[in-house]
């Protein structure tokens, strides 16, 4: 990642906009940040695109990503789903190999904590139980996620 003190200082503001990382010791969130890049973007461009096999998750430290998928007329997408600070986006590429589904636009000048799939692996064989403790943290995302889906295909009959 940084520097020491650029590592206390993203750790902090992620202990403030995740609960996920209050329930994380210092050593713990020192020990995350070391696997994990820093990033911004700028409104209007895109995070990834649809198709893309760059495998990472991004933490929302500030700001506001929408997720698009593009629809069967060429060239026109829908937004399905945003996620502001606090949140997490593209959990699921940290699992797979696939490549994406989505496109994520930057919607709001953002700030990101960026984990790969490969330095995720690396975490889990590191620290196990800290890997674990991430790993429950994505299927919580994932189940919210999927629970939410379901409630609102459910609502549409």
């Amino acid at each position: 990642m940084q520097e020491n003190d650029d590592i206390l200082l993203i750790s902090s503001r992620l202990r403030e906009e995740f609960n996920f990382f209050k329930t994380l010791t210092a050593e713990e969130m020192i020990c995350f940040l070391k696997y994990c890049n820093y990033k911004e973007g700028s409104e209007g461009d895109d995070l990834w695109n649809e198709g893309d096999s760059d495998n990472y998750a991004a933490f929302i430290m500030s700001g506001k990503l929408g997720i698009k998928k593009s629809t069967e007329f060429e060239g026109k997408y829908m937004i399905v789903g945003t996620f502001v600070k606090g949140t997490v986006a593209g959990e699921l590429c940290l699992l797979t190999d696939h490549v994406r589904s989505v496109t994520a636009v930057i919607l709001e000048d953002v700030k990101l904590v960026i984990l790969t799939s490969r330095d995720f692996e690396r975490l889990i064989t590191d620290y196990p139980m800290l890997g674990l403790k991430l790993l429950r943290h994505v299927f919580g995302v994932i189940s919210k996620c999927l629970n939410r889906s379901t409630d609102r295909i459910a609502s549409i009959f």
